[in-house]
């Protein structure tokens, strides 16, 4: 490997960054980071604040470490002015979300669930991400008892506006209201009408992952079941919505479901396209890295590759995409130059430990979860080259293929 990748391991921590989707570098140029570490031996984690160089600088929020922490840490993320930081803390059935004024330590306590705070600040809309793993996501396991809302309560759950002046959280668009207004609500509900004849419950249906705009102002979010376990024998639902913030501008941008594949869907730079994975555009079996407008229009094929990663665009080359590979141990970093189609660089990192990846999110894995820095010349990805993960910068070739 390089001698130009760096690696920042802050002692005594299995160290992630939140999710692909947000940028861990503070928006005042500081060259800081935010990540989450936790102590293996002790059970907890703690979020993070490293300088340019990688030295803890700040760690506050301890905290058990939930199922989800091995994926995407506390969530921790940074107001636009880095004045404060937001964080998850609490139990997948009682979430709470913290904002920490950095300055003076100061904290507003929510019970809500988060997903990354807005890059245009408050408030924040996020939906129950425990009910992801109640429905099996973590480890396989269908545990409705252990989730925030009912899954059949729809007009219980759904998305969340999350505010911290006064601390409130209220559902603001719900489950229910979005089946209501789908495009294939016809469809959904039949399905449902055939579980319950054969002497089932209803679909576990719920709203998840938030996703914001790099600037704000619009955020995708997703619809369906998404990881409900296999024996459930539900069929596979998963839709990606787009909406401003007011929530009277919803449009369905890509249909995964009903045997339609595809995963990992986010916003490129422009805040109008998304990138992820889906259906090929001209009916051939499988998958391709895609774009679409955020209206469902302008769908396209970006790459044959169909890996399924975390794929995202670079903020200062149109033509630079990086992903991560899900192959055999240890894991892979690509970059794409769009253009040709062509990978143009091309990293093996570890990310299991063992001779094969185990199921689940627990210590022994991590995502890849590649993201640019602000300025294009770097990204940033979790690694696991022993026992406790750690943080590794890339740097990211020109776009013009050399």
């Amino acid at each position: 490997m390089s001698e130009t990748i760096r690696y920042l391991q802050p002692p005594g921590r299995w160290c992630i960054h939140a999710y692909y989707t947000l940028s861990p570098w503070a928006p005042d140029s500081s060259g800081r980071l935010l990540a989450a570490g936790a102590d293996l031996d002790r059970g907890d984690g703690e979020v993070l604040v490293l300088d340019a160089n990688g030295r803890v600088v700040d760690r506050f929020g301890e905290n058990p470490v939930l199922p989800s922490f091995w994926h995407t840490g506390f969530w921790q993320s940074w107001s636009p002015d880095a004045r404060f930081v937001y964080y998850q803390s609490g139990t997948i059935e009682h979430p709470r979300t913290v904002r920490r004024e950095r300055a003076t330590g100061r904290e507003v306590v929510v019970e809500a669930d988060i997903e990354g705070m807005p890059p245009d600040g408050e408030p924040g809309l996020s939906c129950a991400h425990g009910m992801l793993y109640a429905a099996g996501y973590g480890d396989g396991r269908y545990r409705p008892e252990a989730s925030p809302f009912p899954f059949e309560a729809r007009d219980c759950h759904g998305i969340f506006e999350v505010s911290f002046d006064p601390p409130r959280a209220r559902l603001a668009l719900s489950t229910a209201e979005i089946l209501e207004r789908h495009p294939d609500r016809d469809r959904i509900l039949a399905a449902e009408r055939d579980r319950r004849r054969g002497g089932g419950d209803g679909l576990t249906l719920m709203t998840y992952a938030v996703r914001w705009s790099p600037r704000g102002g619009r955020f995708l979010f997703y619809f369906g079941n998404h990881c409900v376990v296999k024996e459930r024998g539900e069929p596979r639902l998963s839709y990606v919505f787009t909406a401003d913030r007011t929530l009277k501008d919803i449009r369905l941008a890509v249909d995964l479901s009903f045997g339609r594949r595809g995963v990992h869907w986010s916003w490129q730079p422009d805040g109008e396209r998304l990138i992820g994975y889906g259906p090929r555009p001209d009916g051939a079996p499988g998958t391709c890295l895609a774009e679409v407008r955020y209206d469902g229009s302008e769908y396209r094929l970006l790459s044959a590759a169909g890996g399924g990663g975390h794929p995202s665009r670079s903020p200062t080359d149109p033509h630079l995409v990086v992903t991560d590979g899900y192959g055999p141990a240890p894991g892979e970093i690509a970059f794409i130059d769009t253009r040709r189609d062509r990978v143009i660089a091309r990293h093996s990192l570890p990310r299991v430990l063992g001779a094969r990846e185990e199921p689940g999110r627990h210590p022994r894995r991590v995502c890849h979860h590649p993201v640019f820095r602000p300025d294009g010349r770097t990204v940033l990805v979790n690694l696991l080259p022993g026992r406790e993960a750690c943080l590794c910068e890339i740097p990211a070739p020109g776009g013009d293929g050399a």
